[in-house]
């Protein structure tokens, strides 16, 4: 080898260390996301090619009642990220489906295998109605943010197409922290730009009202109950992008699908009736007419 051919090799290695630095930061750590703004737009530089849903798919969310049932007919499942197999990805990706895997992003559970890694600090108030559940300090998310990204490249591992990151609306809870909806913003578009360079699309799930902030860094929404909050039409601007929102209303809210299917079906959203509980059953708004 020439010294000329070294030293170009060496420049390349260099760069690829600045690139790959500039992406994922020190270790995988957040890179301090700026202030952002209606007309803020992602920076897609390190982010990979992926799959987004489309606004005619049809979807299933099971998080309960395990194994999940696989026959269920949707083109998109929504399952645990923890509790489902490669196998059982595997199944749905030979059957032509496409799979979310669902994790909590907000919030600390007691019974999932990386729970005695995150630091009591960061733990906060009880999550109300869920029990073993205690929202997390994502004002200080620095401190357990190489969990979050484990569970990134455990989503990449098992072949999931895309990510739900659940309860990241906890500046309007009470966490027992103080957090701001900056913060929120922050820690919410870290976590968008951690799927994209890994090849995963993201849902944007409730925080209805920083949609207009965030809609430009993720892929779709899922959302809960809006109907009963009377938040759905919050979610319009991911509609007017061509973006798929899934819809969840449940049964102990609801008695039937024509509570609210009409307003989702105007809306363009692909609306599920569910158990709270998360179960195999499913009812859609396609038979609300039946």
């Amino acid at each position: 080898m020439t010294k000329s051919t070294g030293f170009f090799k060496a420049i390349i290695h260099i760069f690829l260390v600045l690139f790959l630095t500039s992406c994922l930061g020190e270790t995988g750590q957040p890179i301090p996301a700026p202030a952002v703004s209606t007309t803020t737009t992602p920076n897609n530089a390190c982010s990979q090619a992926y799959w987004s849903p489309l606004s005619e798919d049809s979807f299933q969310i099971q998080l309960s009642g395990y194994p999940p049932d696989l026959t269920v007919k949707a083109d998109v499942f929504e399952l645990d990220l923890f509790e489902t197999s490669v196998d059982e990805i595997s199944i749905l990706h030979e059957a032509g489906k496409k799979v979310l895997c669902y994790m909590n992003a907000g919030a600390w559970e007691e019974y999932r295998p990386d729970a005695s890694d995150f630091p009591d600090e960061i733990i906060g108030n009880a999550y109300d109605g869920w029990e073993g559940e205690y929202w997390l300090d994502i004002g200080r998310y620095e401190l357990f943010s190489h969990l979050i990204v484990a569970r990134f490249d455990l989503a990449s591992k098992k072949g999931c197409d895309g990510i739900d990151t659940d309860n990241i609306n906890g500046f309007q809870q009470d966490t027992g922290f103080h957090i701001t909806a900056q913060n929120q913003l922050s820690y919410n578009i870290w976590l968008s730009e951690q799927a994209h360079k890994r090849g995963l699309s993201i849902a944007m799930k409730n925080d209805n009202t920083q949609v207009a902030q965030l809609v430009n860094h993720f892929d779709f929404a899922v959302i809960e109950g809006c109907a009963i909050y009377d938040e759905c039409s919050d979610f319009l601007p991911f509609t007017a992008q061509g973006k798929a929102v899934f819809q969840i209303e449940y049964t102990d809210t609801w008695s039937s699908l024509n509570d609210f299917c009409p307003e989702s079906i105007s809306n363009g959203f692909t609306a599920v009736f569910k158990n709270r509980g998360l179960d195999a059953w499913l009812n859609t708004c396609s038979n609300s007419s039946e």
